[in-house]
C-alpha cells in the first residue's frame, strides 16, 4: 500500500505498440526491470522498495499537504511524515532525471490533471487534431484500467502509450520514465501526459514536466480551486472547460478565477469549450509560445524544430 496516498498495491501496466508489460520483468530493449536498474535516457536508478509500500499495522490512510497532514491507524505521526518525505523524495529524484532528459532533447512536457469527467481526453484529442500537422506530438495516457483513451488518441494519428495504474490513483515519475524510454518522443516535440482523473494525489507527484495544466469543467462547480488547493497551487495554467454549458448550470466564472488566484496568484486562466471550439485557439497559442520560449537558445534545437511553420513570438 502506498504510504503517501493510500492507493493500492500492484504493478503498473504499460501498454502501447510493441510495448505491453508490467514493471517487474525483462524488457526487450536491453535491460531488466526489477526495480534495480538504470533508465538509459534518464539515468535514475530504482531501489528495491519501488513506490508502493506496506505500512506497519495495516489499514488505509490518506496523504495531505495541508494542515490535516497524513494519518494511519496505529502509526506514529512522526514516522508517517518521515515515510511521506522519503517516498516523495525518491519520486523527485526520478522526476529530476526525466526533467534533465526533456531539457536535453527540447521536449516540452505538459501534465494534464483534472477530475474524472472534466473533458480532458476530448480536449486533448481536439488539440492533437489541430496541431498534428504543425508540431511533433506524443502522448502518455494514464488510467486505472482499459486502453480506451489511448485508442482515441491514436485515432488522431498521434502516437500514444497507455499506462494502467491498477488501484493507483496517479502517475509517478518512475512510470513516466519507463514510458518515455519506450515512446522516445522526437527532439523538439510536445509530450502530453494525461494523468489519472484525480484532483488530490497528482498534485504531490512531480513527473519532470514543464507545466501542470489543471482542467476544470463548468458542471463541477466554481469552488474546486479552494476545495482542492494543492492541485491549483501546483498548476501554472487552469483551463475552464465546457463553457458552452454555462447558461445551464450555477457557475460563477469570476468567482472560480478569484478562488484559483487566492491559492496561486500567478496562475494563468483560459476559458474554452472542447466541444464547440470556443477559446481553443488561445490554448493552442499558449502551447506554441510556451514551446518556442523553451527552445530559444537551446544548443541543438531552434523554435522551428519539428514544425512545418511555427508562428513568431508575440503573434
Amino acid at each position: 500500500m502506498c504510504t503517501v496516498c493510500g492507493c493500492g498495491e500492484g504493478a503498473a501496466r504499460v501498454e502501447g505498440p510493441g510495448h505491453d508489460h508490467e514493471h517487474g520483468h525483462d524488457h526487450q530493449h536491453g535491460h531488466s526491470h526489477g526495480h534495480g536498474h538504470e533508465h538509459p535516457p534518464h539515468g535514475h536508478g530504482h531501489g528495491p522498495e519501488g513506490h508502493h509500500h506496506e505500512h506497519p499495522g495495516g489499514g488505509l490512510h490518506h496523504y495531505g499537504k495541508g494542515p490535516a497532514r497524513a494519518h494511519a491507524p496505529g502509526m506514529d505521526p512522526a514516522r508517517m511524515v518521515q515515510i511521506e518525505q522519503d517516498i516523495l523524495s525518491k519520486n523527485d529524484r526520478y522526476a529530476a532525471g526525466n526533467r534533465q532528459w526533456f531539457s536535453e532533447h527540447g521536449v516540452l512536457t505538459l501534465n494534464l490533471v483534472s477530475s474524472p469527467g472534466s473533458g480532458k481526453t476530448s480536449l486533448l484529442t481536439r488539440t492533437l487534431e489541430a496541431l498534428r500537422d504543425e508540431l511533433a506530438l506524443a502522448v502518455i495516457e494514464g488510467d486505472q484500467e482499459t486502453a480506451q483513451d489511448a485508442q482515441r488518441i491514436r485515432a488522431t494519428g498521434v502516437e500514444a502509450l497507455q499506462i494502467n495504474t491498477g488501484k493507483g490513483c496517479h502517475l509517478d515519475a518512475h512510470m513516466v520514465g519507463h514510458a518515455v524510454e519506450s515512446l522516445a518522443p522526437t527532439d523538439g516535440s510536445i509530450l502530453f501526459i494525461e494523468n489519472v482523473g484525480n484532483l488530490v494525489c497528482p498534485a504531490a507527484f512531480d513527473l519532470g514536466e514543464a507545466h501542470k495544466v489543471a482542467i476544470l469543467s463548468v458542471p463541477e462547480g466554481d469552488d474546486k480551486p479552494i476545495k482542492y488547493p494543492d492541485m491549483f497551487h501546483a498548476a501554472d495554467l487552469m483551463l475552464i472547460n465546457k463553457m458552452d454549458l454555462l447558461p445551464y448550470v450555477d457557475f460563477d466564472v469570476q468567482r472560480c478565477i478569484d478562488y484559483a488566484r487566492r491559492v496561486n496568484p500567478g496562475i494563468q486562466v483560459l476559458e474554452l469549450s472542447a466541444r464547440t471550439g470556443e477559446g481553443m485557439e488561445d490554448w493552442y497559442q499558449w502551447i506554441r509560445l510556451t514551446r518556442q520560449s523553451r527552445l530559444i537558445g537551446h544548443p541543438t534545437l531552434d523554435s522551428r524544430q519539428g514544425t512545418s511553420q511555427a508562428p513568431a513570438l508575440g503573434v
